[in-house]
């Protein structure tokens, strides 16, 4: 070795500190602390004694692990700590929704300044194949995952351990395609939806407009049918759907528990899945949708099912404002920027009994929660919808106190 090339690994050798891992953070991370600093380290697991290289002011990068802990297992994925989709493989699965329920308790005590007392209660479901939908970049015949925090492709060439049989063989279908020059070289992203018998390919990065044989070359439909045991739903293109196939009833069932009575609002309601059981708990209920597409589905699904359900195409906020008399019942499964102020104001105002919100970020989960006054927390449950990674739905179960 030169002397230079000496200088460079001594170099870099010096920047290296030796940590303890704290605990599990939200975003996938494990928490030290360097000389009072706050470093935020991927890969780790609490308890183990690692070598890192600070990469910013706060997120480092893992160079070395010095002492393993107990509970460390070997990553189901080859791909793990390349692919960025997932960042718990290398924790056992019930360790991983253990930490996930410390998480949010600690998320609902740092950002909301809640100290909920109570039981966080765990669904969980099979840890492996759940997934039903995935994004996928394309680059020239490759096609894969982003690496974490960057725009490199890592390319999938077997199967990839958290999604469905369906998505499995839909990519592999995918990656037979891009070597056909039948394949349109200006698509740069694109998404499979699956219910295990159709397939639904969605373009969502393109130069310019895929024709209509692109996706019969691809044997996609234009409408997937979706059965679960509330009835069948048909999603668009657009809308969105729960991405855990073997979660989709029991999120349902842990949102609604026993709850029923006159009259009930869904909100932010999709394509109805929530509002269609709720159809037949409540003697009304309106499902307010501002997306075109979901709102449009939402309406075909409540007629095909044949339930009474008051269908409003309107922004959450907009269609709350107008209302004067509080319903019975309100679930809300917002988008991860949770609620937000003008609809926090707005159930405020009218005040119903009863509150459901369905999250999907913890953090604006406990700012909604905070700014709710007078509403108390009955429950709250963990649905771990995303095994092998940091994120997480949560259902809050609120009851008025004044």
């Amino acid at each position: 070795m030169s002397g230079k090339e000496t200088s460079i690994v001594n170099e870099a050798r010096s920047q290296e500190a030796g940590a303890k891992i704290d605990k599990w953070v939200y975003g996938g991370e494990g928490l030290a602390r360097i000389d009072g600093r706050v470093a935020l380290v991927p890969f780790v697991l609490p308890g183990e004694e690692v070598r890192i290289r600070m990469a910013d002011q706060v997120h480092a990068k893992l160079v070395s692990i010095t002492e393993r802990a107990p509970e460390r297992v070997e990553p189901p994925c080859p791909l793990f700590e390349r692919c960025g989709g997932c960042q718990y493989q290398h924790a056992p699965y019930e360790f991983q929704v253990a930490r996930k329920a410390d998480i949010l308790r600690e998320q609902l005590r740092r950002v909301g300044k809640i100290d909920f007392a109570g039981d966080i209660h765990v669904v969980s479901g099979p840890p492996l194949g759940y997934r039903n939908r995935v994004q996928l970049h394309i680059e020239g015949a490759r096609i894969g995952y982003l690496a974490a925090g960057s725009h490199d492709l890592v390319p999938v060439e077997g199967e990839c351990p958290i999604s469905s049989p369906g998505v499995n063989q839909a990519l592999a279908e995918m990656r037979e395609r891009l070597k056909s020059p039948k394949f349109p070289r200006f698509v740069h992203s694109l998404e499979i939806f699956t219910n295990e018998n159709d397939v639904q390919i969605n373009i969502l990065e393109s130069e310019r407009h895929v024709a209509r044989a692109f996706f019969d070359w691809c044997g996609s439909v234009a409408e997937l049918d979706y059965a679960t045991a509330f009835g069948n739903f048909r999603v668009g293109p657009r809308p969105f759907f729960q991405v855990n196939r073997f979660l989709i009833e029991r999120l349902v069932e842990t949102a609604l528990g026993e709850a029923e009575g006159d009259s009930a609002l869904d909100l932010y309601a999709g394509v109805g899945l929530f509002a269609l059981p709720m159809a037949s708990r409540f003697r009304e209920v309106t499902a307010v949708e501002a997306g075109t597409s979901a709102a449009r589905d939402l309406e075909f699904n409540a007629s095909r099912a044949g339930v009474q359900l008051r269908t409003e195409h309107s922004r959450v906020e907009d269609y709350l404002a107008r209302l004067s008399i509080a319903p019975d019942f309100v679930l809300a499964d917002p988008p991860r920027v949770g609620l937000g102020k003008q609809v926090v104001g707005e159930l405020l105002r009218l005040r119903p009994p009863r509150i459901v919100i369905v999250s999907c970020d913890p953090a604006t989960l406990a700012r909604d929660l905070a700014a709710l006054t007078g509403y108390v927390v009955e429950r709250l449950t963990l649905v771990d919808l995303f095994p092998q990674t940091f994120h997480m739905e949560t259902v809050a179960k609120l009851r008025n106190r004044l």
